[in-house]
């Protein structure tokens, strides 16, 4: 039981990142911009919450847990933000393909990461290649449940973990309940359907592209920052986020653009991407392993395609450049 424990906490650490990303891209596609920088903002999000946390850790004499919270959240928010309306003033305003810009910000989010990542490591003048920021994430890592201990297996499997995880269901919630159930959510979704319709009845097509994918991209950013603070222990390393913006795209497919689906979707690929860890095979067989996530969204990609049924499909305007004069 304490194996099986383990493996479904760790499962939703390594979801967590995930979860966030799938749900800011969720929204951001229900505009119908298509956002291939979300690996790009991610990381962005992630090493702006890390230079916060790394000049209020080494200028303050003792650290507070809660400006350790509060000065790389708002760091990484704001990064985030920058990154997003940099797309949107590329894709929006200006016209640009959006797979084209997208592809354009992830390959700078990396190297915008790993420069400045790489200067603070130097500036520590450390031997390893890896930043440190104990005290910071030991803000993020304490539980918002202290009778978890009390509670044995189950306690430590889902009342253990920081805030930053359950902030992230509680997103996604918010965010299916503001796309189904009210106005604004309504609006955002007719123009993600069909743009020209949703201007010609007097709704601001490029004022909700510009507030969803720069939402959508804040959100994003915060799985960047939960994966350094609280999953790696506050940890940077050039080039040490692996995959997990691609995964979280991934998963806006295998959730069928659903916010709530996307939490139970999200878990499920956390445990998919550590299962070779928990299993006994043989080494040539881990790869095969290791490719299970995206094969599972190859096939409910194939599921929903054949199925053709609208609720299970893309935004039909998604990737899809409004031309106002057009309409």
């Amino acid at each position: 039981m304490d194996a099986l424990a383990q493996f479904i906490s760790r499962a939703i650490l390594q979801g967590t990142p995930l979860l966030y990303g799938a749900t800011g891209e969720i929204i951001t596609e229900k505009s119908g911009n298509l956002n291939l920088g979300i690996p790009g903002i991610m990381y962005i999000g992630a090493i702006s919450g890390v230079i916060g946390g790394f000049f209020y850790q080494n200028e303050s004499q003792s650290v507070s847990p809660l400006l350790a919270v509060i000065i790389p959240l708002l760091c990484c928010l704001f990064g985030s933000l920058l990154t997003s309306l940099l797309y949107c003033f590329l894709t929006v305003t200006l016209k640009a393909n959006q797979n084209v810009t997208g592809l354009a910000i992830t390959t700078f989010g990396v190297g915008f990461g790993n420069f400045f990542g790489g200067s603070l490591i130097k500036i520590l003048k450390s031997d390893v290649p890896y930043l440190s920021l104990v005290k910071i994430a030991k803000a993020y890592k304490t539980t918002v449940f202290p009778f978890s201990d009390d509670m044995g297996s189950f306690g430590k499997m889902i009342f253990s973990h920081g805030f930053m995880v359950y902030l992230a269901i509680i997103i996604a919630v918010v965010a299916g309940i503001f796309l189904k159930r009210t106005r604004p959510g309504l609006h955002l979704r007719s123009v993600g359907e069909n743009p020209a319709t949703a201007d010609a009845a007097g709704i601001n097509v490029t004022l909700y592209k510009y507030l969803a994918t720069s939402i959508g991209g804040m959100i994003a950013g915060l799985g960047g920052l939960f994966y350094i603070m609280d999953y790696s222990n506050g940890i940077w390393s050039n080039n040490g986020f692996g995959d997990r913006g691609w995964l979280a795209i991934a998963i806006v497919i295998f959730s069928i653009w659903k916010p709530s689906m996307s939490i139970l979707s999200s878990y499920l690929f956390g445990a998919l991407y550590i299962l070779f860890n928990y299993i006994n095979v043989p080494m040539t067989y881990i790869p095969l392993i290791q490719m299970l996530p995206y094969a599972v969204t190859i096939i409910v990609l194939i599921a929903t395609s054949v199925r053709k049924k609208r609720e299970n499909q893309p935004p039909h305007a998604l990737g899809v450049t409004y031309f106002r004069e057009e309409r």
